[in-house]
């Protein structure tokens, strides 16, 4: 499945293109087939008409970004009807499941269903945000970094400028604004959206069928999968009256067809130059990969021990499952020679086309000021990752801690000065997850802190100071005992008082997780300055590249991915693979063929439901289908469209193929994954007896 992670493939070398095609990092300056993740207020209207004979209209554009939905716990979905209808993963919305979950119902396994708008479960602290317009603040955010400023003081200034135009935009317009960061530091829009915080569950089918065939037919193809949930948005207690959203298609898609992916992918890794590439494949990604392995292990035996064990760690377990079988295909790309040697190709080409260009000469230190600064990184990678970045810290405790003393030091500074995450413009944002009510359990945070900091001193070593200290003559198991059971910032309204107070009253609290956020702040604070500055050398490095990009190629290219509203295009087909063609949608009949082929015993097991219902079902309604939309991780959820701009499936997945493609595009068999518009219709009726809910979908509006 893919929430912020979807992925990409493995393939042949580079074909075709211009000189500048070849040498443009494996960027988007010329676009392979049907790659592109692209701006909204930048659309590929040439490539489009060219390819495929389609012209998106202003109109068409404005209905398909202002129906489409980003959930901020990562992931996208869509509007389905006037009413505040949207749709969305089950896998997406599985943390809002396993928040409003208990003992005695668990939503993630079994399922949920509201018949009536009474019914409908109001979600802890979930934030949807919908794209309204985007500016060009480029020449604004540079114009703040004057020539001569050191890099300390560049990104101090580029960070004020960013919170000022936040601010102002936010003041101005009472819509959530973030000036986001394109090509690396080439470009900085400011993005406008409306918020959402009434959040209501509506429907979700069972895990089961949602993630049919489990870890094992995870990233593959065929699948059968209604990988669905539901929510309704409300505002002043009703349900959102919307004027843009996305009809049903009653006809799915046919093969060959054309389609549109409105979603938000997360990140890519296309423009980096070689030697960040290499920092992931030789450092980052082997770092990731043995933690998470370790992650996996521990959460499995502890899941094995009870079914309320397994409950409460199941969202956590799965995503470090996925995480870790998307970070093993990410490495794999990484390490195959054909890659890495057209990514060196394209960057010996880019840099040789510059030195013969006399007006871009000094462009060509910009690589080697990228990798200078990569190397300091590298350099400091571990102890950042595990102090600053909190892989040493593994609780929703010590991050409320943290927050909370963070926050003491930080509110007091104007917003420019601050640390990013509490500027103003982002303090709504902050307090919805800070003050959430969501369950927290002693026993699963003492388990994962014990095992952090069994990974903090076994990284740093038993012997380092600050380990010594953090540990406090106790073993990790037991000091994360002492924690878990000595703090008092689960108290939501402890939290609400001490975010309020100055920094005196939160040292008074005398928290113990609190204090162990004091106790390590200083050296991730000063950990964290470096990787800042190093990243202002970096964007500067980058905005000389890109402006070259642009001189030699034009500007009809796409950035790589930043969790911000994207345009992807495809067409739905199947590929070969494993020397047989596999076709490009797959039908309800194959669901029983699969559980069958298994004896229906786990993971390909049918939910009791699917048993008894199969003979209401036309078993030859299109189930899930592939495209070669271009996605990755985030945009799970995001809405399958049409010309028309109508719904016909749901991005939930890509094939193993495709997990190479955050860093290189292809066609050949890198595939996405979507339910069909069918399939759910199909479901809803037959299997779920939700007609409220499919009469919704087909009509636009709730009865």
């Amino acid at each position: 499945m893919m929430t912020t992670r979807m992925i990409h493939h493995r393939l042949p070398l580079l074909a075709g293109g211009t000189l500048l095609g070849a040498l443009l990092l494996g960027a988007a300056a010329t676009t392979r087939a049907d790659e592109g993740m692209w701006l909204y207020n930048a659309p590929p209207r040439k490539l489009l008409k060219e390819r495929h004979q389609f012209e998106p209209t202003a109109a068409w554009l404005e209905h398909v970004q202002k129906s489409s939905v980003r959930f901020n716990s990562g992931g996208s979905g869509s509007f389905v009807s006037e009413d505040g209808l949207l749709i969305s993963n089950h896998h997406v919305g599985s943390d809002d499941l396993q928040k409003l979950s208990d003992e005695q119902h668990d939503y993630v396994r079994n399922g949920f269903h509201a018949r009536t708008r009474a019914e409908e479960k109001r979600c802890l602290d979930l934030e949807l945000n919908v794209l309204q317009n985007i500016e060009d603040v480029t020449a604004r955010v540079n114009a703040a970094v004057k020539p001569g400023l050191s890099a300390d003081e560049a990104f101090a200034a580029r960070r004020a400028v960013m919170a000022e135009i936040e601010k102002e935009s936010l003041d101005q317009t009472g819509l959530r604004s973030d000036v986001v960061t394109l090509y690396q530091g080439g470009a900085y829009h400011l993005y406008r959206f409306k918020r959402y915080t009434d959040v209501r569950l509506v429907f979700a089918p069972e895990q089961q069928i949602a993630f049919y065939g489990g870890d094992p037919d995870n990233f593959e193809y065929p699948r059968f999968d209604l990988d669905i949930c539901l929510f309704r948005a409300y505002e002043n207690g009703q349900p959102a009256k919307l004027r843009h959203h996305l009809r049903f298609s009653t006809n799915g898609v046919s093969e060959n067809e054309l389609v549109f992916v409105s979603g938000h992918p997360g990140n890519t890794s296309r423009q980096l130059t070689l030697a960040e590439l290499e920092y992931l494949r030789d450092q980052r990604f082997p770092y990731i990969l043995a933690r998470l392995h370790r992650l996996e292990v521990m959460l499995t035996a502890w899941s094995g021990r009870s079914d309320e064990n397994a409950r409460r760690a199941k969202d956590l377990s799965f995503g470090v499952q996925n995480s870790r079988k998307a970070r093993e295909g990410f490495l794999a790309g990484l390490l195959d020679p054909q890659v890495m040697s057209q990514k060196k190709q394209a960057e010996q080409r880019f840099r040789a086309a510059l030195a013969a260009k006399p007006e871009w000469k000094d462009t060509l230190s910009a690589w080697d000021r990228i990798a200078a600064a990569q190397q300091i990184v590298a350099g400091q990678a571990l102890p950042h990752t595990l102090l600053e970045g909190g892989h040493g810290f593994d609780s929703t405790l010590f991050g409320i801690a943290r927050t909370l003393l963070r926050a003491a030091d930080e509110k007091p500074k104007p917003s420019g000065e601050r640390l990013r995450e509490f500027r103003d413009s982002n303090r709504e944002s902050l307090e919805l997850g800070l003050f959430s009510e969501e369950p927290i359990y002693d026993d699963l945070e003492t388990l994962r802190l014990a095992n952090s900091l069994g990974w903090l001193t076994e990284k740093l070593g038993s012997g380092h100071a600050l380990v010594q200290q953090i540990l406090a003559g106790k073993s990790p198991r037991a000091r994360a005992a002492a924690l878990v059971s000595g703090t008092r910032v689960k108290d939501v309204a402890l939290r609400k008082k001490l975010y309020a107070g100055s920094a005196a009253e939160v040292a008074a609290a005398k928290d113990p997780m609190i204090e162990l956020a004091r106790l390590v702040d200083a050296e991730a604070r000063r950990l964290r300055k470096i990787n800042e500055t190093q990243d202002e050398v970096k964007r500067q490095a980058y905005g000389q590249i890109a402006a070259a990009r642009f001189a030699l190629s034009g500007t009809d290219t796409f950035p790589d991915a930043t969790f911000t509203l994207r345009l992807a295009y495809g067409v739905a087909r199947g590929y070969q693979g494993d020397g047989r063609k596999i076709p490009f949608q797959t039908i309800f009949a194959g669901l029983y063929e699969r559980a069958a082929e298994h004896k229906n015993k786990p993971p390909f097991d049918l939910p009791p439901r699917w048993v008894e219902r199969k003979g209401r079902l036309d078993l030859s309604t299109p189930f899930n289908f592939v495209s070669t939309a271009d996605i990755i991780g985030g945009n799970s959820g995001s809405p399958v469209v049409n010309r028309a701009g109508k719904f016909v499936g749901i991005i939930f997945d890509g094939n193993i193929q495709s997990l190479v493609l955050d860093f290189i595009y292809t066609e050949e068999q890198a595939r996405a994954v979507s339910v069909n518009s069918q399939a759910i219709m199909e479901s809803l009726r037959k299997v779920y007896d939700a007609h409220e809910l499919a009469d919704e979908l087909a009509t636009g509006r709730a009865k």
